[in-house]
Formats: structure tokens, sequence, C-alpha cells
């Protein structure tokens, strides 16, 4: 591979979050609870979509999807950090931080692609209610299930490739807790243009392409909720679309406060950071369960039939 005929260092040093030990043991130890819970989370929101028949559901198939993603996109991070935070050599090799930044990426552009499917899933059934049942049919939802998961492969080995051939021979101290694509243009001797024009046009591809259709629904969406007459129709109707819209709103604000900074390692941008890629995948199982009242009818039924 040209990763090991290019690199002359074979390992990054990763700074983390901060470089004093008391710290980084309250940060291990918070750290670990939001793992567990995330795990926990994601994984009692898959189940309770899988077990109840009530949810079987175009809105909580592309749900199910979207925990179990948000299960993996946490673990591509959080386990290094937490092995960090407790050891004194907080190193990772060069091929496991591609193998990081790869991940981070699948797991990204899926997101988007989800959030996406799930935007027009709302728009099909507030929009055009008497025919969502023909719209959302199983075929499609599965087609935009698997897209998801394909523009998610497609954008991360579009720019695996041109990064697994960057020379790594200078600076090897990555200011930050995990690896991310544009932390390592600042390492590379070689040049990096083509790396990141790759980034830059796929990231406009998967980022602003899925934003503008996500917006395009809701502005359909929006206007077709002014036009019902009755107060109780409009809060009726605002009420399938407030947990979608507010999960939307947390990813893509906290990924475009992230990456219009410079990378430069500040508390600010590590704190966009970890909103990012650990806290959204944190909350997005606490906003479909505690805004969604079909979510918790379905918990009480899967209680009261395993409790009889």
């Amino acid at each position: 591979m040209a990763l090991d005929n290019h690199s002359t260092i074979s390992e990054f040093i990763l700074l983390g979050l901060s470089a004093d030990p008391h710290i980084q043991a309250l940060l291990f130890v918070l750290f670990l609870q939001i793992y567990l819970l995330t795990v926990t989370g994601n994984l009692m929101l898959l189940l309770v979509t899988r077990a109840d028949s009530h949810l079987h559901t175009p809105m909580y198939f592309f749900l199910s999807h979207l925990s179990f993603l948000d299960m993996c996109f946490s673990s591509v991070t959080v386990p290094k950090l937490l092995e960090n935070l407790l050891s004194q050599k907080k190193t990772i090799s060069v091929k496991g931080c591609l193998a990081q930044v790869f991940f981070l990426f699948v797991s990204a552009a899926t997101e988007v692609g989800l959030l996406a499917a799930m935007a027009y899933d709302r728009f099909a059934a507030i929009c055009h209610p008497l025919v969502y049942g023909q719209v959302m049919n199983s075929l499609l939802c599965k087609g935009l299930a698997c897209g998801s998961w394909g523009l998610g492969l497609f954008v991360a080995l579009l720019n695996i490739f041109p990064a697994m051939n960057l020379d790594f021979c200078g600076d090897y101290i990555i200011p930050h807790y995990s690896c991310e694509l544009p932390s390592l243009f600042p390492l590379s001797c070689s040049d990096v243009s083509s790396s990141f024009t790759v980034l830059l046009c796929s990231s406009l591809l998967g980022g602003l392409g899925t934003c503008f259709l996500i917006f395009y629904s809701y502005a359909r969406i929006g206007s077709t909720i002014l036009r019902i007459a009755s107060s109780s129709g409009r809060r009726k109707a605002f009420s399938t679309c407030s947990s979608h819209l507010t999960a939307v709103l947390l990813y893509y604000g906290s990924a475009f406060l992230r990456y219009l900074m410079p990378t430069s390692g500040s508390p600010l941008e590590l704190i966009f950071s970890v909103q990012y890629s650990v806290v959204s995948s944190l909350v997005n199982p606490l906003i479909y369960s505690l805004k969604n009242n079909e979510v918790k009818r379905a918990v009480k039924r899967i209680l009261k039939k395993h409790l009889q």
C-alpha cells in the first residue's frame, strides 16, 4: 500500500482534551458514562422499534438505522479517547489514524443521508397523507436506507485513497482527541491540494446537498402546516416532525460550527467537535423517546407484555 511506502513516521500523538492528570480522570468518568448511555439508549430505541409492531412504519425504520449508526459513530472515537485519558503514551498508529478517518467519514455521511431520508418521509406524511402508504413503500424505504449507507461508503473511499498517499515526515502531534482529515493536512510534507479538493467537493455534495433536500422538505412541510385551518391540527402535524427537526438542527449546527473553524486545537473547536461526534449520538435517542408519544406508548406496551 502507498501508506507503507511513503510514511516516514509510524504513529501520531493525540494531545486530547487536557494535559492535567486530575482533569483527565474526571473526563474519563464523564466520557465513559456518555459512551455507556449512548450505546444503551440507542440499543433500547433500536430494540423497541423492532419489537413493537405499531412502530413498523417508514419513520421508525429509518430511526432504527439511525440508532445503529449512532452506536457506531460514537464507537469510532470514544474508546480511543478513553484509552488515551488513562495512558501516559497517547499515541495512535498512522494506519489506525487513517482507519479512524475512514469510519468517521462513513458515519458522518451516512447520518446526513438518513436525516435527509427521514425529512422526505415527513414531507410525504404531511404534504401527501392520502398516498403516503403508496409513496413510502417498503422498496423505497430500503432503497433510501441503502442509498444512505452507500453515500457514506462512497464519501469515505473517495477521501481515504488520496489521504493514504500523503507523506507524514514532519510534526506528528495532532492537537485533537481523534483523527480527522483536516487535522492531518498540517502534518503532511507532501502536496495536500488534491486531498483537500476531494474533501471540499465531497463535503459540498454530502453536507450541503442533503442540507438543501432537508430545507426544501421542511419549506414544503411548513407551507402545508400553515394552510391547516385548526390550531390543534397544526400542532398535531408539527409534533410529528419536531423530533426529527430538533435532531437535524443539533447535528448540522454542530457540524457547521466545527468545520467552519480553522484546525487549531482551540478549546472552542474541541467543544464543537465533542458536540458533533459524541453528544449528538447521545442526545438522539433522548429526543426521539422523550418528545415522541408513540415511542413512550410502545415502551409501556412492551413492559406490560413482559410483566404479565
